[in-house]
């Protein structure tokens, strides 16, 4: 069984975590982007499909590409970002699945057969993916600053161009800028969200 971990870490991942919208100009290092999807990858998925796909865009001339496809009121986020990923999902994300469940390769049939099935999979499996990239972000001493806001037909041309994968949702990453923070917004009480029955 598992033990709780200590308060400064749950801090460090929930409690003062914040979503950051201005940035400090340190770079992201790629050992940095290597440990945190290490992490990201450990954690569950529909029978370990892990459709997750990550681009992080970094040069100039990646960043002059992706700009044009935000909304105004996200440029500057990403132009100022070390990095910014794009958390997209592998479309037959099921031909991996004798890989990465070999004790039941033929558990690829359960999705391979509906592409219905297989797109909701997809979506729903890279956003917990997105979500676990965000807390193992965190866990590494990095900030992260998720964003809706862009065109997702273009990011798709322009960086998934193959149409293998499609873009989920745009994350920045780096040491946020706490001048940029505003005050944090309310949270719904447990009474008001859950249900014990």
């Amino acid at each position: 069984m598992s033990n709780p971990v200590a308060d400064q870490a749950l801090d460090q991942i929930f409690r003062a975590g914040r979503s950051h919208n201005a940035w400090h100009d340190t770079p992201v290092s790629d050992a940095e982007l290597t440990a945190l999807y290490d992490l990201m990858k450990m954690a569950p998925t529909s029978a370990n499909c892990s459709p997750a796909r990550v681009v992080f865009v970094r040069s100039a001339a990646a960043k002059a590409k992706l700009l044009p496809l935000m909304l105004e009121s996200n440029r500057s986020k990403v132009e100022q970002a070390p990095v910014v990923a794009l958390i997209a999902y592998h479309k037959k994300f099921y031909d991996f699945i004798p890989q990465l469940f070999p004790h039941n390769p033929g558990a690829r049939e359960w999705f391979a057969h509906s592409e219905d099935l297989a797109q909701e999979t997809a979506f729903r499996n890279s956003s917990l993916q997105g979500g676990y990239f965000m807390l193992a972000a965190r866990a590494i001493g990095l900030d992260v600053g998720p964003m809706s806001g862009f065109d997702a037909g273009g990011v798709n041309a322009a960086f998934f161009p193959d149409g293998e994968c499609a873009v989920n949702f745009i994350c920045c990453l780096g040491h946020g800028d706490e001048a940029g923070l505003f005050a944090r917004s309310p949270r719904l009480d447990f009474a008001d969200a859950c249900q014990i029955i």
